[in-house]
């Protein structure tokens, strides 16, 4: 029999195997910009549940920690395959309710209800990937009780064989995994966990994670700064969507109703509930429609939104760096005096400057791998002398800390432009009008943010594929609003490529912003062989940006 405290501690292990081992899921990549983030999701997921399982006495029963644990991962799932395992261990959550001490039957029925939990959650399950790991490793479980294995410790060893064996042919499944040569990441995560859980059933030891609590806070850290939407092989739509709606207790419908309109316009859905927050996942092409449907539920309690095809990091060499992880500089609180005021999020010291001329009271240190946590955002909005304050993310990846803020800023409203890259946020603040009212600017400040083209220039991270070409670590590559366009040699002859594609006759200002790892005289060559390839009435204008990460940003209006 498992007793709550055997189980509360196989939770905590399972959660420092994956922690021990998250990079090398990291690694399990096979895309070609630095996207491996599926150990870090699914630690991090866990990890919410080990945190909270820490307060729960040890007299708790089996079914309060797994109730406990189920509902702290379904608020700390990051990812697709975060979200995954707290639809797993939801369904194990329900399968253990009101048990005092599982025994075998009680922990496979569980786990039979994790594995119907997440396929049910999944629009079109794909096997070969944690999925099957998760529903193999059940049946094995399973198998081994019919043909007689006593008591719990036996059962989930086949527990363990059955996810291992499943793991292993992953590749024969998805050939996406045969041609990189990896197994697939989210289900080796899962076998880390629950191979950690076997160790505390089988023996009583809590496997430790070898990582201090310094060194826990840094790696927390590094993952914000380089968190990344999850691919799949075949990337349909743009925007990978999550969101968390607090349900209205008065509300009658169901969320089956939002999964199935989100299945209309996109792909990957994902929907999660209990009897307080609806979590949601969706890939979609218009985020915008998918949190409107949410808000029919109830309140948007965070929001994450990331164009997944624009996850770079710096690695080495020449390639733009991101900056050291910096200690935030303190602001003092200030009281809302003014009736509007703007902060930003930037990289660089002349993105910086630059956002302060054009009227931002403070610009947050952050960007792509450098994403601020709530807090950080939060320090800057309270800094801010205004009643009203308007907040320009500039990045998919800070949008979810910068809503977070909306409600714990008490004495003043916050207003989150959703603009989507530093050009955006260029534009928009250009586009203020300190004569309009707030409703007035913000939607013409997110109008002049839909009407600027965004490239970029940055490298591939790993050897891959694109198509029908191969791509080349340190390839240099060029993006168009967020799509994969070029893959070349020269970040200067990539900068003027996508620049030139971008512009139309329309075009009136090109603006190259140049960041860590280029020249001056480099930018000037950029702008050179650009204005020879533009009409002559373009304005091309050159910011030294100093971003990491990017060689070049590329505002086209």
């Amino acid at each position: 029999m498992i007793i709550g405290a055997q189980l509360k501690n196989a939770i905590i292990s399972g959660s420092n195997n994956i922690a021990k081992y998250r990079k090398q899921v990291n690694d399990l990549n096979i895309f070609p910009v630095p996207d491996g983030d599926t150990g870090s999701n699914m630690s991090m997921t866990i990890g919410a549940a080990a945190d909270a399982l820490k307060a729960l006495p040890e007299t708790a029963s089996a079914g309060e920690v797994a109730k406990k644990a189920a509902a702290a991962m379904l608020r700390g799932a990051r990812g697709n395959s975060g979200v995954i395992l707290s639809l797993l261990f939801r369904g194990v959550a329900k399968g253990l309710e009101d048990v005092e001490q599982a025994d075998a039957a009680s922990l496979l029925h569980a786990l039979d209800l994790g594995v119907e939990e997440a396929y049910k959650a999944v629009t079109r399950p794909t096997e070969g990937t944690i999925l099957t790991v998760a529903r193999v490793a059940a049946e094995q479980g399973r198998e081994a009780l019919d043909h007689g294995a006593a008591g719990a410790v036996p059962v989930w060893d086949a527990v363990c064989m059955g996810a291992s064996q499943a793991l292993a042919q992953t590749p024969e499944l998805l050939p996406v995994l045969k041609r990189a040569g990896v197994v697939d990441a989210g289900g080796q995560g899962l076998c880390l966990i629950l191979e950690g859980m076997l160790s505390v059933f089988r023996g009583g030891i809590i496997i430790e994670s070898g990582i201090s609590e310094e060194e826990r806070a840094q790696e927390t850290a590094e993952f914000f700064k380089s968190a990344a939407a999850e691919f799949d092989s075949e990337i349909h739509f743009t925007y990978c969507t999550e969101f968390v709606v607090g349900r209205d207790p008065d509300g009658a419908q169901e969320p089956m109703e939002l999964r199935l309109y989100l299945e209309t316009i996109g792909d990957c859905v994902l929907v999660a509930d209990d009897e307080e927050i609806i979590k949601v996942h969706v890939h979609t092409e218009n985020p915008g429609d998918a949190l409107q449907a949410g808000l029919k539920y109830g309140q948007l309690l965070t929001v994450k939104i990331e164009n997944m095809k624009q996850q770079h990091q710096a690695l080495a060499g020449a390639q733009p760096q991101p900056e050291a992880p910096a200690q935030a500089p303190l602001l003092e609180r200030q009281e809302p005096t003014e009736e509007l005021g703007f902060i930003s999020v930037a990289a660089g010291e002349g993105l910086r400057s630059l956002f302060l001329e054009l009227g931002c009271a403070v610009v947050v240190s952050g960007g792509q791998t450098m994403n601020p946590s709530t807090e950080d955002i939060l320090s800057a909005v309270l800094a801010t002398p205004a009643k009203k304050v308007f907040v320009l993310p500039n990045n998919k990846n800070i949008l979810m800390a910068a809503q977070q803020t909306i409600p714990l800023a008490e004495d003043r409203e916050v207003i989150v432009l959703p603009t989507k890259t530093i050009p955006q946020g260029l534009s928009a603040m250009l586009a203020f009008d300190p004569d309009a009212g707030v409703e007035e600017n913000q939607q013409a400040m997110m109008e002049a943010a839909s009407h600027v083209d965004t490239g970029l220039v940055t490298f591939a991270a790993r050897d891959s594929e694109f198509g029908s070409e191969a791509i080349r670590h340190g390839d240099i590559l060029g993006l168009k609003n967020g799509k994969l366009h070029y893959i070349e040699k020269d970040p200067v002859s990539t900068c003027v490529r996508v620049a030139r594609s971008l512009s139309t006759k329309q075009t009136s200002f090109i603006t190259l912003i140049y960041g860590e790892g280029v020249t001056a005289d480099q930018a000037q060559e950029a702008k050179r062989l650009l204005s020879a390839k533009v009409h002559s009435d373009v304005e091309i204008t050159l910011v030294d940006g100093g971003q990491p990460v990017y060689y070049f940003i590329i505002s086209v209006e």
